[in-house]
């Protein structure tokens, strides 16, 4: 028998482990050693700089800020008789065609957020006694110091206790006839949110107030003309005895207890951008609307030349441009607006200015916003509104895009007599003429023209010798 064999020694686990965990480093080395050194430096620095981020890094606990919850307003309750129609206007709504056009428009606007929720008083806004927060701790966000100098072109005014009650004294004083003792049977509105002064054709529109309202009262919204300068611009029609008066606009007063009140404190605060169009423009779209909301009555631009008496028109506003296929009207304007006070459709359009207020559009918190309400109204059935839409003869004769042709004097017999048609047309069929301003303000009045032939009936700022010049501006 052979000598007997030892069996083969069993190697442990873990010296299997072990060789294989040693191999493994000795591949990862080998490989680490192979690449080149620049990327072996990146890495090196990439994990450096996490290092530091992590080890350096300080976070400060700033509480989460709320999102804005969406104001809401509750239209007022309105209750009146029904108002008698008169002859020339029309009630209508828009075209099928528009109607559906402007459908997904108006969806979109009223579902939109309101950022304005607020019930600070802008008197507490101008005094910081009365802020909630002491100005040590307030801030004011940056985009306000970005809009701050279109901001100056609002006319707000440190305003004492005793001075905020003299807006709606005056006015009360003014309109009762304390001072002339005879009360208003009328009441014109008129704003001017200018530093500049009245020239020739805002005159004009004056005039013509007086001219077909003698015993109207005529109330200018302006801090420019709240003036010395103001008063002897207006002098001519106070010799005459015709009640005119400039005053200040007290936003605070008049925005108070509708939705502009919020989106007003919201701009000087800055939580509202101004846009690109004038801020003085948009304000006069709201302010209008206030003020006819506040005391009622006829609300002019200072380009409308009154023809005709608008003292029996009651709660009506004018369409500009009218669907020749449907009959209906396709665009409303606000440069004439005749409401009574507190009445519901202005509170839908200061709603309406509130809720989709947009600085960057032409138009779009003006003619474009009434538009827009009164399209919706006329959707609904039996909304409880009432009021007229007149006629684009009525107030708008004239299209802005051929404003130019009533400024032209007469060159041969065929424009001579298209001239004198259309004037006869305007003086049997308007109440007001609304120049433009924005497409006429370069025009100058030739002789025998339409224009020429209107300021010839007036007899305050027409000068007949100077009929060129008179409302070239």
């Amino acid at each position: 028998m052979l000598l007997s064999e030892r069996p083969p020694k069993l190697v442990s686990p873990l010296i299997i482990f072990i060789t294989k965990l040693q191999d493994l480093r000795r591949s990862t080395l080998s490989v680490l050693l192979n690449l080149p050194s620049s990327l072996l430096a990146l890495v090196l620095i990439l994990l450096f700089v996490y290092n530091s981020f992590y080890v350096f890094s300080i976070i400060l606990p700033f509480p989460a800020k709320p999102p804005p919850e969406p104001a809401i307003f509750s239209p007022p309750n309105y209750a009146g008789k029904p108002f008698p129609k008169w002859a020339p206007p029309f009630r209508s709504s828009p075209s099928s065609k528009i109607q559906s056009s402007s459908v997904m428009y108006v969806v979109k606007e009223e579902n939109a957020p309101m950022l304005l929720k607020s019930t600070t008083s802008l008197a507490s806004l101008q005094n910081p006694t009365n802020s909630i927060m002491s100005k040590s701790k307030f801030q004011r966000p940056r985009r306000f110091k970005k809009h701050k100098s279109k901001l100056k072109a609002i006319p707000i005014e440190t305003k004492l206790p005793l001075f905020r009650s003299q807006f709606p004294t005056r006015m009360r004083e003014f309109f009762s006839g304390n001072s002339s003792g005879s009360s208003c049977k009328t009441r014109f509105f008129m704003t001017w949110i200018s530093s500049k002064t009245l020239g020739n054709r805002e005159l004009l529109a004056v005039e013509g107030v007086f001219k077909s309202h003698p015993n109207a009262c005529l109330v200018i919204v302006s801090k420019s003309l709240n003036s010395n300068k103001g008063l002897e611009i207006l002098k001519p029609f106070l010799d005459l005895g015709y009640r005119v008066m400039a005053i200040a606009p007290d936003f605070d007063y008049l925005f108070h207890n509708t939705p502009a009140e919020a989106w007003f404190i919201g701009l000087t605060k800055g939580d509202v951008r101004p846009g690109g169009v004038s801020i003085g423009q948009n304000l006069s779209n709201v302010l209008r609307l206030a003020l006819l909301y506040k005391f009622g009555g006829i609300y002019l631009d200072t380009d409308v030349i009154v023809l005709r008496s608008l003292s029996k028109m009651k709660n009506v506003i004018g369409a500009q441009t009218v669907d020749f296929q449907t009959g209906n009207w396709s665009r409303l304007n606000n440069a004439v607006l005749v409401f009574d006070k507190n009445h519901p459709l202005l509170f839908k359009f200061i709603q309406e200015f509130a809720l989709t207020f947009d600085g960057n559009k032409w138009g779009h918190n003006g003619p474009y916003l009434v538009s827009r309400v009164v399209s919706r109204i006329s959707r609904t059935p039996n909304p409880g509104f009432n009021f007229t839409v007149a006629t684009p003869s009525a107030f708008y004769p004239v299209h802005w895009s051929q404003i130019q042709s009533i400024f032209h004097g007469p060159k041969d017999d065929v424009p001579s007599k298209w001239l004198l048609t259309k004037l006869q047309h305007i003086r049997s069929h308007s109440f007001a003429l609304h120049l433009w301003n924005s497409q006429s303000r370069r025009l100058k009045v030739q002789k025998g023209s339409i224009i020429d032939h209107i300021m010839s009936d007036f007899t305050i700022c027409y000068n007949s010798s100077s009929a060129t010049s008179s409302l070239s501006l």
